[in-house]
């Protein structure tokens, strides 16, 4: 089965829970996106997704891209789909409409994405750094740049990549080697080579537009040295640059996906930004692909649990435990007393498919929020207002980049499970999104790097003071007053108290080796204490009694949120030992 967006569920988390067209009112430039706008618009998306991207999900695994001659051809329906989607309007949703854009909200950008990725993730690629590209180009890009790039990327028409890293650098950015020479016309020539580039060569579009990270002649080493340039597959004249495709990626997963090994030759480009301030250009694109990427891991494993509960309501074996005297609600012919059961009569496939429920759900409404957070911060009237949201995308990005892909494997695993050994074979689809899903706790910084940027360079910079005013913020939103609220308003405690015992920690001799050591045990402490406050608001915008949220009510309580006291008691014992 191909993957099916679900419109009325991500309107309900939109609105019903998030308030968002209410929220959105209060920013001049999107005081028109009212809740049926956005429906119509999810609609349509939803329609065009399941039309003209699903489909070519198992082919494009299958087939892969392909390289010959320095050239790479992308699956059949690829190329045919991305034109009907630049054309239609999807790639510049976000874009301002001076630039040819929507003008839409990053929040109906982020859904978008969000399905996108559980339809096709290897297609999704493509377009996945459009945003990053096109705001990295309006914010950083000389005059000149945006009259011939600008609207190309904001549209859509043509496509882009990032190019920072190079195969002795993975993360390690200020190791990187390729240089920039100037020319006597303000070009630099770029040489050097560039590893894991997504879409780097293609047939999709008629250009590629790669910005790269180099280093200028005389520069500083290590990261304050690092520039920013724009070099295009094709000039304005027609001819080619000096950018070569050297060979494709054999990848466990994303088959559909382009990685290549790129060698700039004398590259002709153009710097991007100031000289030797290339990073704080290029992590506009970072950022931005971060929530996107968090998006796919919330989107695949969403794609997962579909397959896994649409083949539990299908499979029948053994039969199933009840209590005595009762009758099993999840399947209609239990009382037969003949043959197997339903699988989704088990428990043990009730726990899996409500677990990860549970997770898809309190996962998008984080996201969602961050979406929102984004659009406020940039456009809303009140100061106040724009510094909330930038505090909390600057902590809660790196949470949920990390966080939503480590679920995006580990749930779509579970969801093989129900399977069994069919899970394992190829035509059911399951085991694709698994191996698709790895690569996002790996790219765009890495798990890893996520957290230590979120308690080292993030909490640990300033004190713990944006922490503890975020819980603060998340606190107004709960209900003290009854038990879930009262135990959700403790976690968050308990999160700010164990941050100021990692600021004291910092001060000792060994403190920061501990602190590096256990950065991921916090990211998901404080991921945890963030879905608390997500459930939260979900139960508060429903009926108390509706059956629908009673089963992922008692997963989340189960098996997700007791995780919180385990990591919080790795994390003192680690403390303990200095």
């Amino acid at each position: 089965m191909n993957y099916q967006p679900q419109a009325s569920e991500a309107i309900f988390f939109m609105e019903t829970v998030l308030n968002a067209s209410e929220r959105l009112a209060e920013l001049p430039l999107f005081r028109e996106v009212d809740a049926a706008l956005m429906m119509q618009i999810l609609e349509e998306a939803g329609k065009f997704i399941s039309d003209e991207i699903a489909p070519l999900n198992q082919t494009g695994d299958s087939e892969g891209a392909k390289f010959s001659q320095g050239q790479v051809t992308m699956p059949p329906g690829f190329a045919a789909a991305y034109q009907a989607f630049w054309r239609a309007g999807w790639a510049s949703l976000t874009a301002d409409t001076e630039d040819g854009g929507q003008g839409l909200p990053a929040l109906l950008d982020g859904v978008l994405y969000e399905w996108l990725s559980a339809a096709n993730h290897g297609w999704t690629m493509a377009p996945g750094l459009l945003h990053g590209a096109y705001e990295c180009i309006k914010h950083h890009a000389s005059d000149e740049l945006k009259t011939t790039y600008l609207s190309k990327i904001g549209s859509g028409e043509w496509l882009a990549t990032m190019c920072l890293t190079e195969p002795h650098a993975g993360s390690d950015l200020g190791r990187v080697h390729t240089k920039a020479h100037p020319t006597t016309d303000a070009q630099f020539r770029i040489n050097g080579t560039k590893i894991f580039i997504s879409g780097g060569e293609h047939d999709l579009t008629d250009n590629i537009v790669h910005l790269v990270l180099a280093r200028l002649p005389e520069a500083p080493p290590g990261p304050k040295g690092l520039s920013l340039f724009l070099v295009p597959k094709f000039y304005n004249d027609g001819t080619r640059s000096a950018v070569y495709c050297e060979r494709i990626e054999e990848k466990m997963g994303i088959h559909a996906s382009p990685t290549c090994v790129m060698r700039f030759d004398d590259a002709l480009g153009w710097m991007v930004g100031e000289a030797n301030k290339g990073l704080n250009a290029m992590f506009i694109m970072m950022n931005a692909a971060r929530l996107h990427v968090a998006l796919q891991g919330v989107g695949l494993l969403d794609a997962a649990w579909q397959k896994a509960n649409a083949y539990a309501h299908e499979r029948r074996q053994m039969r199933a435990p009840k209590a005595h005297g009762t009758q099993n609600s999840n399947n209609q012919d239990h009382q037969d007393h003949q043959g197997p059961d339903l699988i989704v009569a088990h428990p043990a496939i009730r726990r899996v498919l409500d677990t990860q429920r549970a997770w898809i759900n309190t996962s998008r409404v984080l996201a969602y929020e961050t979406s929102l957070a984004l659009d406020i911060a940039k456009h809303h009237p009140d100061a106040k207002q724009r510094e909330a949201a930038n505090r909390w995308c600057a902590l809660v990005t790196p949470v949920l980049k990390s966080a939503c892909t480590d679920q995006g494997f580990h749930g779509a695993s579970e969801c093989l499970q129900v399977f069994g050994g069919h899970g394992y074979i190829r035509e059911w689809g399951i085991e694709q999104h698994v191996r698709d899903a790895r690569i996002a706790m790996i790219y765009e910084g890495t798990n890893e790097i996520q957290a230590l940027d979120l308690l080292m360079r993030k909490v640990l910079a300033d004190g713990g003071t944006n922490l503890s005013q975020l819980c603060d913020q998340l606190m107004l939103d709960i209900d003290g007053t009854e038990a879930d609220g009262a135990h959700a308003i403790k976690q968050l405690n308990e999160l700010r108290a164990i941050t100021a015992q990692a600021i004291a920690v910092s001060e000792q001799p060994t403190g920061v080796t501990t602190l590096s050591a256990i950065a991921g045990d916090y990211l998901r402490l404080t991921h945890l204490a963030l879905m608390g406050w997500a459930w939260r608001r979900i139960r508060a915008a429903i009926e108390a009694d509706d059956p629908r949220w009673a089963d992922q009510d008692r997963a989340l309580k189960s098996w997700v949120l007791p995780e919180f006291n385990m990591r919080l008691t790795i994390i003192h014992t680690q403390f303990a030992a200095l």
